[in-house]
């Protein structure tokens, strides 16, 4: 006898339980704990498996990722709205296209981005100490598309950012079918602003990531044309910003909520400004602030889950998957296995600390960032600018959660504190 289907229930005829996915927080959980690891249900009109814990990331992410298709696994409006980009290729397209987009990520690339992280955060800081109370996950939304828009296209910030960042959320909205003709309009505006940028690069190329982009060639001279660049732009801007919100969000929400944690934060940022301002060779000396970072990482990571399109048949703990199917791999719940993470819905920075280390126990553990061969290409770019960001708040600065605001976590689009953290903001040198 062939091995049986994963456990699970496929809900109503068509749609399945993607209603449930959408709007309940804790449908994998509820799942997970009825059948275990792997289990079935119907979402997007399609049949489909979801696979939990460090085994099944592995499996999907390295030794079976030939069983899987990225471009087949997402949603159709994340290929009408995002494009052919990175994130959607495969095979020799795909390697190809990550050497060519990789020395804008690391080395002496992320070196130069340090001054105009700095420049635009600075300008926030001032912003939002005159402002005092304010919607912190905006702010950093904001804050963040000033970056990547600076960085990546050379743009400076100013009111067409602010607009741009404006049609970016419209579009974002409509990634999972939500507000669609208004996230096609907010995309071709966007696409029609990156082709002037480009063709303005192309003329008199700066010394941003879009002009090393065009000029990049592959081993045979050929370089990208203009739809393939303007792809990549668009996923470096969202890529550039919505994740890097969604963590900074949680880091000063969770800093607010553990003074302990905040304070060895502190600490550690004033030891190092006695030794001068802020700069590169100080953000890469910061082993407790990377311990926070990466327990945000863990609890909470901005994308829930991954998808894929099985594209061979597969058998996992004892289950058959059938070809066709769609897949979903949860980083949530991965985070907290309890085997790995004791007291899993803790907030504990120590849990990576040198003497405890608990994501190296299993590999896969940790994958808020992916892993395997097809990890974020930006997640160097990110750390860096959160920490960045980071330092500055810990070295000048505190904040308050303000009352009656819901901070339970939504799914969609990315994973953040329903009413966006809404905090009261101070200057510590001005503060009596």
């Amino acid at each position: 006898m062939p091995p049986p289907l994963p456990p699970g229930k496929t809900g109503l005829p068509v749609i399945g339980e993607t209603l449930q996915l959408l709007f309940d927080p804790n449908f994998a959980e509820k799942r997970h704990k009825r059948y275990g690891d792997i289990f079935k249900t119907r979402l997007l009109g399609r049949p489909a498996v979801f696979m939990i814990g460090s085994e099944a990331a592995e499996f999907v992410l390295s030794s079976h990722m030939d069983h899987f298709s990225w471009q087949d696994g997402w949603p159709e409006s994340f290929k009408l709205l995002l494009g052919r980009s990175l994130f959607l290729q495969e095979g020799d397209e795909h390697r190809r296209n990550r050497r060519l987009m990789m020395p804008a990520f690391h080395g002496p690339a992320l070196a130069r981005y340090v001054a105009t992280m700095e420049q635009i955060t600075q300008s926030y800081l001032a912003k939002w100490e005159q402002q005092q109370e304010f919607v912190w996950y905006d702010e950093f939304k904001q804050l963040t598309f000033d970056i990547a828009s600076q960085i990546f296209l050379g743009t400076p910030p100013g009111d067409d950012t602010a607009r741009l960042s404006r049609l970016f959320t419209t579009l974002t909205n409509g990634l999972f079918g939500l507000g669609m003709r208004r996230a096609i309009a907010a995309r071709n505006q966007l696409l029609d602003h990156l082709t002037d940028v480009i063709q303005q690069r192309q003329q008199n190329p700066t010394d941003d990531a879009l002009s090393l982009l065009i000029q990049a060639q592959d081993e045979e001279g050929n370089r990208l044309s203009l739809a393939e660049i303007r792809a990549q732009a668009m996923l470096l801007l969202f890529a550039g910003h919505e994740t890097t919100t969604a963590m900074l969000t949680w880091i000063c929400l969770e800093l607010a909520q553990h003074p302990e944690v905040l304070q060895r934060a502190r600490e550690e940022q004033q030891q190092l400004a006695a030794h001068g301002a802020l700069n590169l060779e100080q953000i890469v000396k910061m082993p407790y602030l990377d311990q926070v970072l990466t327990e945000i990482e863990r609890l909470h990571p901005p994308i829930a889950g991954g998808f894929r399109g099985v594209i061979k048949p597969f058998e996992f703990n004892g289950f058959h998957v059938p070809a066709g199917w769609l897949l979903q791999y949860s980083i949530l719940l991965t985070h907290r296995q309890a085997s790995v993470y004791p007291q899993p819905d803790r907030f504990d920075p120590d849990r990576f600390s040198p003497d405890r280390q608990e994501a190296k126990q299993k590999p896969f553990s940790l994958i808020g960032f992916g892993g395997g061969s097809r990890i974020c290409i930006g997640m160097a770019f990110a750390k860096l600018e959160m920490k960045l960001v980071l330092a500055h708040l810990l070295r000048g600065y505190t904040w308050e959660l303000l009352p009656k605001q819901s901070l339970e976590p939504v799914l969609i689009p990315t994973r953040r504190p329903k009413d966006g953290l809404r905090v009261r903001f101070y200057n510590t040198s001005h503060r009596v």
